[in-house]
Order: structure tokens, then C-alpha cells, then sequence
């Protein structure tokens, strides 16, 4: 593909508020290839369709830049971009035919007629509907009508066309046939495709690279292959496909220590490290339990058309392991993982810091922290050591998260909040708590609560670490 490679787009520091202090993307750095097709993926409300319609000139970045071709075209209006855009509704004109519908762009260009011709016959081809140019919208199946919208879409030859969430409003069958045709136009039109979508099968399907992205941030950009087989976090686990994740340890080289046994693995980080095992069901082997690294009982064996979903207990661990075969519900079953199935990643020792201010030292209650979400007493030496106080210090404070408890009873806790997210972590639950100040605290528990319960989550002092990092 001629100068494939080059970067076609740039994100340069793209930040975006909306109503003065609702930020939906915050410090977006990406780069674009000339004719690749790359998705942006993740749940709603992460902030990839804020980045679609900025790249489209829909919105206005309020920081950072978008480069095309090395020019700034953050603030250009969007029919002054070479860029055409699908929407998620295609946006077509029910009282005009398939011919106008397409030809439409072509018309406010004054383009003449034989041209005009020649290029809605083309695109028809594209997208396999010639024939079609007399026909009346209302008399199109829904896949149809979004290859409508594709022809008039690139028959402006724009040199990037975006997709924002196409196929979500077609049935599964019609849904899987699109993906593979956008694939095949995207080879034949050789232009830069920029897809959104939420359903994480389509963009392993389709994608030559993949943005996952969660509350505005990019979790990860990569190869399908790179983001199903070596997730960077754990949010990139669990959304992606399915996974077991396990809390463990590195245990020597090469060997992690997770569900009451050593593993050998490929990924090597230095002993002692805290870690999270992630393991694909599909790569879970079952077999007798006395020939098993570790045994199990079967909790129950679900069909889902080409195999069994089969939930394995062991010790407190809950497995999921993808099987051709049934497994009776009750019987023991031994379980091995080979080394290249466990993908270690080390635990994110960023999480659980909170900066907070030295306040005045009151007898009998101890040396005054305010944080954004709260503030208590503690012993000045937790802080300072045998040093001076500072009043006016910043410190940062930290905790990790099997050391805090959520409870529905608000006044149990330090701080309260809804949860936003959680991931099944192997025996427990790892859960997002973000209050009103916009702060976030990840906390395990055993029990089961639901996105969006409002709760509040006990931090005890005696757990939580001091740092200090400087004077106001």
C-alpha cells in the first residue's frame, strides 16, 4: 500500500470538558497510520466517541492538537476536512432514492453529471449493491442501508473515513457478515478507517490496531493478538474477552505462586513481586484428578453452541475453563495451565495514593491530614519520624486494596461513593469506588455488590502508609 506507515493523524495532548468541569478525555496521545484500520474500544461513556467527533471537527478540543498530514485542523469546521464520518443512525434521506442518497456530496460540489454517474456506480460496487441507484431507502433491509451510508461516505474519496458504531443497530448474523465486508473494503479503498465500537469481538475481528480505552485514558494500544494475549492491566483482561485472574506472587524465577501451588511461567519479574496470573478458560486444561497441578470440583457445564462453559472450584478459586466436553456437575476434576498460558502481570502499586495537607497538631487527637474526601488524626511520628512537624506539608498517603472493607452503612467508612467497576479477581471481587470529589478507591471484598451501589469503604489507620512529598 503506498506509504503505508506513515502517520497520517496525530492526537497530541487532546483534552475535552464539557459544561466547564466534566472531563471526558483527559491527555489523548495517539498516532494514526496512513490506510490503517484501527478501533477505538471500551464502554460507554470512556470518552471514544468525544475523540471520533473531534477527529471528525464535530467538537473542539479545549487542549492539545489534532495533526493530519503535520497541519492543525483542530478548529477546522468539517467540511473543510479530507475526513467523512458513518454515524451510528447512517443518517440517510428517506425521501430520496439510493442514487441521490449517495450522489448527495457530489451534488453541493457541482460535480457534472457523467462524473456523477460514474462515481455512485463505483461506489455501489464497493459496498456490492449495484442495481440499486433507483430504489427507495424505506425499501432496505438494515445492512443494506448501512452500505448506503458507506458509499456516500467514501465517494468523496476522503482520505480517512470514520465508523462510529455501525453495525450495533444490525441483528448478529447481518452484524457478522458487515465486519468481514468492511474488512474487504477497507483493502479495497486503501484509505485510513477509524472504527468505534464496544463489542470487543468486532475489534479483534476487523482492527490492524486496537485504542482500549476507560474513563477517557488509553488502557492500551496494540495488535488484536498483542491486546487478547498480553493485556497491560487488569482492566484490559477483563474486558477483553474472557479471563481468570488470580492474586499471587513471584516466587522464584520464572515461577509465580497463585491458587495454592507454584506455576512455571514465561514472564519473569523479581521474587516477592505481588502479582496478578491472568489465564484464558480456553487454556485451562481439564483432565483426571489425580494427573492435575491442582484439582477441582465441577460446579456446573453450560452449552454454548460450539463448547461448554464449565465452572471448576478450587479451594476458594471459581475457574472458568472453556470444553468440548460435558462435565457432570459434582465430579472432581484435576486442572492444568502450561507456562505460555499464564500471562503475569505485576500489581499496579499506583492505585490507593491520596496527597493530603498537614494541618495543626491537637493534644490527645494527634497531627491534623485533610485529603479531598476526608480528614483525621495521626500520630505525627507515622509522618515525620523524630523529625520537626511541618505544618503545611503535603504528604501521600497509601493503602492497598485488601486492606479497606465497603459496607452499605455510610456511617461505617471513611469515605463514600458509587462503585463504578469491579473485576472478579479469582476467590473475590476487586472493586472501583469513586466518590464526589472524583477520587478513586480500589478495594477487595468477598461479597457481591452491583455497579452503582453507593457505599462506603473503612480505610484503617493502622494500614495505611505516609510519604512525605514536600511543603506548600
Amino acid at each position: 500500500m503506498e506509504n503505508a506507515g506513515v502517520n497520517l493523524i496525530q492526537f497530541e495532548h487532546i483534552k475535552k470538558v464539557f459544561d466547564g468541569d466534566t472531563l471526558v478525555v483527559e491527555d489523548f496521545n495517539l498516532e494514526v497510520k496512513k490506510g490503517e484500520f484501527v478501533t477505538f474500544l471500551g464502554p460507554s461513556g470512556c470518552g471514544k466517541t468525544t475523540i471520533l467527533r473531534m477527529l471528525g471537527g464535530f467538537e473542539i478540543p479545549t487542549a492539545g492538537k489534532i495533526l493530519l498530514n503535520g497541519e492543525d485542523i483542530s478548529k477546522l469546521p468539517p467540511y473543510e476536512r479530507p475526513i467523512n464520518t458513518v454515524f451510528q443512525k447512517y443518517a440517510l434521506f428517506p425521501h430520496l432514492n439510493v442514487y441521490d442518497n449517495v450522489a448527495f456530496g457530489l451534488k453541493l460540489k457541482k460535480v457534472d453529471k457523467k462524473t456523477m454517474d460514474e462515481k455512485v456506480r463505483h461506489a455501489l460496487e464497493i459496498v456490492d449493491l449495484e442495481g440499486f441507484e433507483k430504489r427507495s431507502i424505506q425499501t432496505l433491509s438494515g445492512g443494506q442501508q448501512q452500505r448506503i451510508a458507506i458509499a456516500r461516505a467514501i465517494i468523496n474519496e476522503p482520505e480517512v473515513l470514520l465508523l462510529d458504531e455501525p453495525l450495533s443497530a444490525l441483528d448478529y448474523k447481518m452484524r457478522k457478515e458487515m465486519q468481514l465486508e468492511l474488512k474487504n473494503m477497507h483493502k479495497k479503498l486503501g484509505i485510513t478507517f477509524i472504527f468505534v465500537t464496544h463489542d470487543q469481538e468486532e475489534a479483534l475481528t476487523m482492527s490492524d490496531k486496537i485504542v482500549v480505552m476507560a474513563d477517557g485514558e488509553i488502557q492500551q494500544i496494540g495488535t488484536p493478538e498483542e491486546i487478547y494475549n498480553e493485556p497491560k492491566n487488569l482492566f484490559v483482561a477483563d474486558f477483553i474477552g474472557e479471563s481468570n485472574i488470580f492474586k499471587g506472587e513471584m516466587v522464584g524465577t520464572r515461577k509465580a505462586s497463585f491458587c495454592g501451588r507454584v506455576f512455571d511461567c514465561v514472564d519473569d519479574y523479581e521474587k516477592s513481586t505481588i502479582i496478578d496470573a491472568v489465564v484464558r478458560p480456553e487454556d485451562v486444561e481439564l483432565v483426571p484428578e489425580e494427573e492435575g497441578m491442582i484439582s477441582g470440583e465441577i460446579l456446573a457445564s453450560d452449552f454454548k453452541g460450539t463448547f461448554y462453559i464449565v465452572a471448576v472450584l478450587s479451594g476458594k478459586n471459581e475457574i472458568e475453563v472453556h470444553s468440548l466436553k460435558y462435565y457432570e456437575p459434582g465430579s472432581r476434576v484435576g486442572i492444568n495451565i502450561a507456562p505460555d498460558s499464564i500471562h503475569i502481570i505485576p500489581y499496579d502499586t499506583s492505585i490507593n495514593h491520596y496527597e493530603g495537607v498537614v494541618g495543626e497538631y491537637v493534644e490527645g487527637e494527634g497531627l491534623r491530614v485533610s485529603f479531598a474526601d476526608f480528614e483525621w488524626f495521626v500520630n505525627p511520628k507515622d509522618i515525620f519520624g523524630e523529625g520537626e512537624i511541618v505544618e503545611g506539608a503535603r504528604v501521600e498517603a497509601s493503602f492497598t486494596p485488601d486492606n479497606a472493607e465497603i459496607s452499605d452503612d455510610a456511617e461505617a467508612g471513611v469515605v463514600t461513593g458509587n462503585i463504578i467497576s469491579f473485576i472478579y479477581v479469582g476467590d473475590h471481587y476487586r472493586y472501583t469506588v469513586r466518590s464526589k470529589s472524583e477520587e478513586d478507591y480500589i478495594v477487595d471484598d468477598e461479597d457481591l455488590w452491583n455497579q452503582d451501589d453507593y457505599v462506603s469503604v473503612n480505610i484503617p489507620k493502622n494500614k495505611m502508609s505516609y510519604r512525605l512529598v514536600g511543603e506548600q
